[in-house]
């Protein structure tokens, strides 16, 4: 896991906080100060919630479940895209589909639509259908890529959602709520840090920000499932030390029932 430096923080624009107007009293406890009607993010207490959400999302990406990662937000989605795909978890960038944890079913089937059309394309049923009708599955699989491409290997449910601007993505904390998924988010002075279980205090509407917060938190997420790897890893190896152990014992009974059965024919 990256070793969390404020200066980083610092440099990266993580303190800039909304307008003073606009602040969420509770996230009072995390702001440092107010200058020129912004408010300024404690960075210490920043680099301390990271630790904690960092130390969690390792845990959950070690025990093999996924982390779904939301972001919509123009200036967060090619950042979320490309930091989640390099650890193969799935994440959404386009509009959050309404029912996607809640009717998560429904959405698999759609995932499955997908699928059945690239094995259409595959097995040469695709070419049969008339030119108007290919022109519509061609179509439909472009809006299913869009929106649930990022999530066609997600099963089940996922572990934990990570969220950036969580008032933006009020659906998808709701359904996360209701379904008791643990939230991880960063959240800014406009919101309300009660709505998540691990909060990171951070400016959530500048790039920088937001790819430095990210960085960090993909590379606990890395960290989990290498760690989960070298487990499955050592079991492997117990496993093939145990049965060449069986295969060794095995031969000096076989050899032994051999001359037992020699010397009675004898």
């Amino acid at each position: 896991m990256e070793k969390v430096e404020v200066k980083e923080l610092l440099d990266a624009g993580v303190h800039f906080g909304h307008l003073t107007r606009k602040w969420n009293p509770n996230m009072a406890p995390y702001i440092y100060m107010e200058r020129n009607g912004i408010h300024i993010i404690n960075l210490y207490k920043t680099a301390a919630k990271i630790d904690e959400t960092c130390a969690a999302l390792s845990k959950i990406a070690a025990s093999g479940k996924k982390i779904l990662f939301v972001a919509t937000k123009k200036q967060a989605k090619d950042i979320v895209a490309e930091k989640a795909s390099a650890v193969n978890q799935p994440y959404i960038t386009e509009r959050w589909p309404g029912g996607m944890l809640t009717n998560f079913v429904t959405i698999r089937k759609a995932v499955k639509k997908m699928a059945s059309i690239d094995r259409m394309k595959k097995d040469g049923t695709f070419n049969s259908l008339s030119k108007k009708e290919r022109l519509q599955v061609n179509r439909l699989r472009a809006k299913l890529e869009k929106n649930l491409g990022s999530i066609s290997d997600m099963t089940r449910l996922p572990g934990a959602l990570f969220v950036v601007d969580i008032m933006r993505e009020h659906i998808a904390i709701k359904e996360a709520q209701k379904l008791n998924i643990p939230i991880f988010a960063m959240v800014d002075t406009n919101s309300d840090p009660r709505e998540v279980d691990y909060l990171i205090p951070a400016n959530d509407d500048a790039s920088k920000s937001i790819d430095k917060i990210l960085s960090i938190v993909t590379s606990a997420v890395e960290d989990g499932l290498n760690e989960r790897k070298a487990e499955r890893a050592e079991k492997d190896t117990k496993k093939a030390d145990q049965k060449s152990e069986t295969k060794a014992e095995a031969k000096p009974k076989a050899a032994k029932k051999e001359k037992v059965a020699a010397e009675e024919e004898e």
